[in-house]
């Protein structure tokens, strides 16, 4: 990897979904993905393979060939709940991340235990914590979980944020800001993903739909 992102200034948005998901017009990541494509942005919001029964090696392929796609770029991947585990594989691996993206918000990601519970997505409990290898990845990195998300019991904060040495941002009552959640429109995260520099997204927190 190299040690920085390109900085030529053009940004591109990957938008990654978790199991079981079929890209619903009402969730937040379809309506962030339209509203970033209506001010002009690079949007990619793929449809991974199987979601119902995900493989982790094809979707570790999907996501190599989308990260070749969009090289050269500012990329800011958005990631929902086993796509978090999709990403925290990719680190961990030495043939899927070719160079380092801008920066990554983890949203919601499942406890490992909760994965190996689920015979479909065992294979995507994670791998150990390795925040060196998290840090060269991205340039930031970032969790967002609520308080009560019944498949992450701990808490994303304490078994995620924690050990990887990133910022969390806990939000009550918000379960797994999925569609069951009410996580439509979702305009905190949007604001999150147009701040453009370091300075202004590091230190904004991600707030919960209002």
């Amino acid at each position: 990897m190299t040690p920085t992102p390109p900085a030529d200034g053009t940004r591109a948005f990957l938008i990654l979904h978790g199991w079981q998901n079929h890209r619903p017009a009402a969730h937040w990541q379809h309506w962030l993905a339209d509203r970033l494509t209506d001010l002009g942005h690079e949007v990619v919001y793929p449809q991974l393979p199987e979601p119902d029964d995900p493989d982790l090696e094809r979707w570790l392929a999907e996501l190599d060939a989308l990260l070749g796609e969009l090289a050269g770029r500012r990329i800011t991947v958005v990631c929902h709940s086993l796509a978090c585990l999709l990403w925290l594989h990719a680190v961990a691996r030495d043939d899927v991340l070719s160079g380092p993206v801008d920066r990554v918000l983890l949203v919601a990601p499942p406890a490992p235990e909760v994965a190996l519970e689920h015979p479909e997505i065992t294979e995507f409990a994670p791998p150990p914590p390795d925040p060196a290898r998290l840090a060269a990845a991205a340039s930031y990195t970032r969790v967002v979980g609520g308080d009560d998300d019944p498949y992450c019991p701990g808490g994303a904060a304490e078994v995620y944020a924690g050990p990887l040495g990133l910022d969390a941002d806990v939000l009550p009552g918000q379960a797994h800001l999925d569609l069951d959640a009410g996580y439509g429109p979702w305009a905190s995260v949007f604001d999150w993903c147009l701040d453009a520099t370091p300075g202004s997204y590091e230190k904004t927190p991600v707030r919960g739909r209002t």
